[in-house]
């Protein structure tokens, strides 16, 4: 009797020796087949109801039925596995893939063809490149079988995707299938896919040119015309053809004869320029050199290197002809067109004999001739001066401008020298004295301020050698001052700066008379100088120190220098001292109550006032002066603070 099977009640049979478990798997006739254990672990046998998988089926599929009772099945089929079914069942595919060739003159691209195992029994993929002697690549199996990734989704290839004329991806690489086996046919009818028309395997150019160059080679006798021949008989022939080249469409462009001489010899063309007297062009005998002129210069193949420049018989498919050069015609000499109008009488009869032409009528190639653009001229920008910035619009280098040598040599320092005032709106600067320097080798202008003791103004050069033009000038025909614009009175104007001429050298009267007709209109210079001559006022010394001038004064210029006195005494007055009686004991120096015209002389010199003997005289009288000269303390007061 058993023990029962409790904790404590079990123990192990020290006789058992076998532990290992019955097979499940079993051969028949070379198939594997499923074999169910009869025995368990040890040869013990196995306390379960041994039912068969029809018995079970049909367990599974009983239904309880209370009215008609239980429902008569068919019996089922036996089922057959899939590695059972499609066993040793593959489609195959032919097709191919394109490999780029780097670093090779030879070829571009190869084209391998490869076979497509599709097997039913599990999906699953190869890819075989068949070998091909000499190859010199590593070829057999491309893709070992698997199934193969369709996607990014997780989908795989299958039979279902495969088509002919279609392009596959296998890991990167794109197969072109091209065709299929008859069993693979047939099998994609009987499941209803209709398959494309079978393409023909792409031509590897490489593997192409190789069978050529290793095939017999066969050779063409040479024609019956000879180039000694054609040398003996055509030699010194040469056809001439009139022609123009008709470039006015673009910029700057016009119509030019050329002469295009066609050699019989060896079938050579020389085109020439057609120069004539004067026609401002460089002596450039030939536009294009005798050689052998192509039809169509860039009908080439793709495949003749374009880094060379000269081309070969084997490249030109068509060399122009003499029937080419026919009158009337437009002949494409390296895309510029050349229209023939005309030949000479050699070619005329040599083309009537040759093709049977009679018609020679030259075509009427005269036209009206272009219009030239006019050149306009721009403003004048203010920068350098008038010649130079001329310079810039007259050619695209700049050059400098001409300058008149001789002119130079003849005046080398002679200047005309010419005294002058500052007329100004501003009450500082009237009265400035300038000296204007007219330099006779170049025709420009020096303008300098002589040294004024305690003026406040900075004396020196006021400008630089330049030529000055007259207001209302255009750069066109500018208009500059020259000696005949310079006489006693006159207003020059400089840079928006108005000279009033007063006086000038004795050399200019002397060089003025002796050389009057280089200076149309300089009477007037001549006479204005002469008659300040004649009121026996001196000329202007090479050198001015500052010393006063003398004037000719005019009616009421006396009064209204008067009140530019009171008015800059009244100034300094003000600004230097607390009241007036202060400024009248500053200048009464011996306490006499009077001023004495010493002192006024003095305030004048400070500040900066003319001091003609005249005006000297008018300013004593104004102030209420005695015979003596002297100013009474309440005179000057009156003076300055009356108006």
């Amino acid at each position: 009797m058993a023990l029962p099977f409790l904790p404590g009640n079990t123990f192990t049979d020290p006789t058992k020796r076998r532990y290992h478990r019955s097979q499940s798997l079993g051969y028949k006739n070379g198939y594997s087949l499923a074999n169910r254990p009869e025995v368990g672990i040890g040869g013990e046998p196995l306390e379960v109801n041994q039912l068969s998988l029809a018995e079970l089926e049909e367990l599974n599929n009983k239904r309880p039925t209370l009215t008609y009772g239980q429902a008569k099945q068919a019996p089922p089929e036996d089922f057959i596995p899939a590695h059972v079914a499609f066993d040793k069942k593959v489609l195959k595919f032919d097709a191919y893939f394109q490999q780029t060739v780097h670093e090779s003159r030879d070829e571009y691209y190869r084209v391998r063809p490869v076979v497509i195992y599709y097997y039913l029994e599990d999906d699953s993929i190869s890819v075989v490149e068949p070998h091909v002697e000499n190859s010199g690549m590593p070829q057999g199996k491309l893709i070992k079988r698997q199934r193969l990734p369709k996607n990014d989704q997780g989908d795989y290839w299958h039979w279902k995707d495969l088509n002919i004329d279609i392009n596959v991806t296998f890991y990167g690489k794109v197969f072109h299938i091209t065709h299929c086996d008859k069993w693979t046919q047939e099998y994609m009818a009987s499941e209803g896919i209709e398959l494309n028309l079978p393409q023909g395997m792409l031509t590897d150019p490489y593997i192409e040119s190789r069978k050529e160059s290793a095939a017999l080679r066969t050779y063409q006798t040479k024609s019956t015309f000879d180039k000694l021949k054609q040398f003996l008989d055509l030699d010194r022939k040469v056809l001439r053809f009139y022609s123009v080249w008709d470039d006015r469409d673009s910029m700057f462009g016009e119509m030019r004869p050329y002469i295009i001489q066609y050699y019989l010899v060896n079938d050579t063309v020389e085109v020439r320029e057609v120069h004539e007297s004067n026609d401002g062009r460089d002596p450039f005998p030939l536009l294009l050199k005798r050689q052998k002129l192509p039809k169509d210069r860039y009908n080439v193949e793709s495949s003749f290197p374009a880094v060379v420049m000269e081309l070969s018989n084997h490249e030109i498919k068509q060399w122009c002809s003499p029937e080419d050069f026919m009158i009337g015609k437009t002949v494409f000499i390296y895309n510029r067109p050349f229209l023939i109008y005309d030949m000479d009488e050699f070619t005329r009869a040599w083309i009537c004999d040759k093709y049977g032409v009679r018609d020679f009528t030259p075509v009427e190639v005269t036209g009206p001739a272009r219009e030239l653009p006019s050149r306009n001229l721009p403003p004048y920008n203010g920068f350098g001066s008038l010649e130079d910035s001329l310079q810039s619009c007259l050619s695209l280098v700049p050059q400098p401008p001409k300058k008149d040598f001789i002119k130079m040599l003849e005046n080398d320092h002679k200047q005309l020298r010419f005294e002058a005032v500052l007329d100004s709106v501003k009450p500082e600067d009237r009265g400035r004295r300038f000296i204007i320097c007219y330099r006779l080798s170049d025709d420009m202008v020096t303008i300098f301020e002589p040294p004024v003791r305690n003026s406040g103004i900075i004396s020196g050069k006021f400008l630089e050698p330049t030529r000055v033009t007259k207001p209302g000038s255009i750069p066109e025909s500018p208009q500059f001052y020259g000696p005949q614009d310079m006489y006693i009175g006159a207003v020059v104007q400089v840079f928006s700066h108005r000279f009033v001429i007063t006086d000038a050298d004795n050399y200019v009267l002397t060089y003025l008379e002796a050389n009057q007709g280089d200076f149309p209109g300089s009477e007037k210079t001549i006479e204005s100088i002469r008659q300040k001559r004649s009121f026996g006022e001196p000329a202007m010394r090479s050198s001015v120190k500052g010393a006063p001038m003398k004037i000719k004064r005019s009616p009421g210029d006396l009064k209204n220098l008067i009140q530019e006195v009171k008015a800059q005494l009244r100034k300094d007055n003000y600004i230097n001292f607390n009241s007036l009686t202060e400024a009248f004991l500053q200048y009464d120096r011996d306490r006499s109550g009077y001023v004495d015209i010493g002192e006024v002389k003095k305030i004048c010199q400070k500040q900066n006032l003319p001091l003609d003997d005249d005006l000297m005289a008018a300013l004593i009288s104004e102030c209420g002066g005695d015979e003596q000269g002297r100013i009474k303390h309440a005179e000057f007061m009156r003076f300055l603070t009356w108006d």
